[in-house]
């Protein structure tokens, strides 16, 4: 199994999941013209997608979802409130929503799924656990907090995409209004480096030794505050960056790293 993620910021976010011949994708939240592009640059024909993934109903999640689905057809996989998100985001579009349920593993093509709730500020929020050939990846972004569900989620994956969203000190003094921080920062925001540190941290000691970090503001953030954070909460709980665990920083707008899980 294989992954790269094909773009991770808040003003998009898309992550491609490969086995064999056929692939997943977890939201599609840039144009379809730049996810068949990506595709393409990957080797992987759309043929081969086998389903989408949603995590939530945010525009940086599921802007090109109409588009692709129109084009290539295929299903959408979604828990009901998400759905619910989409099919009003899309009143005119047909997407085949397949309504799923948190926490109930289903299958897609050569992939065995499991959602997972995460706290965000939507009606539904998820993450995904995904397993084939004997490895496991999963996602988590967009999590103000993390759960004890999250942590269950995640535990013994060989490979994590965790949200690194922002530094506090830099969302603190930052450009934002008062209110958009304060979001930022809530239990239903997004993840902060030193919380995804520590993540990653607890993630290690269950087995996880790839971590790949997603969705990085642009204004309250850097890949190297992101990466020395994670790199340190690592390092807390016994690692050593760089040999007994990798850490790699999404970018934001292109198609990045393939990880071999």
């Amino acid at each position: 199994m294989r992954f790269s993620t094909l773009a991770s910021s808040s003003s998009g976010n898309s992550t491609l999941v490969s086995q064999g011949g056929e692939h997943i994708l977890i939201d599609a939240g840039i144009s379809c013209r730049r996810i068949l592009a990506a595709l393409s640059a990957l080797g992987a024909e759309p043929a081969g997608l086998a389903g989408i993934l949603v995590t939530h109903e945010h525009d940086d999640h599921i802007s090109g979802l109409a588009s692709l689905c129109r084009k290539t057809g295929v299903a959408v996989y979604a828990p009901q409130g998400v759905a619910e998100g989409i099919l009003e985001r899309f009143p005119d579009a047909e997407i085949p929503v397949r309504v799923i349920e948190s926490g109930v593993p289903f299958t897609v093509g050569p992939f065995s799924v499991r959602a997972f709730h995460t706290s965000h500020d939507v009606r539904e929020s998820v993450g995904y656990r995904l397993s084939a050939g004997g490895r496991s990846m999963a996602l988590a972004t967009d999590l103000g907090c993390v759960t004890d569900e999250v942590l269950q989620a995640l535990a013994g994956v060989n490979a994590a995409v965790l949200e690194a969203n922002h530094d506090p000190e830099m969302l603190k003094y930052g450009p934002y209004p008062s209110v958009l921080k304060k979001r930022i920062a809530s239990d239903r925001g997004h993840l902060s480096n030193r919380v995804c540190g520590r993540l990653a941290g607890l993630l290690y000691e269950t087995g996880t030794a790839s971590f790949v970090l997603a969705h990085l503001s642009h204004e309250n953030n850097t890949p190297e505050l992101a990466r020395a954070a994670v790199e340190a909460g690592l390092t807390a709980a016994g690692a050593v960056p760089g040999h007994t665990a990798s850490v790699y920083v999404a970018p934001r707008a292109h198609v990045g790293e393939t990880v071999e899980v």
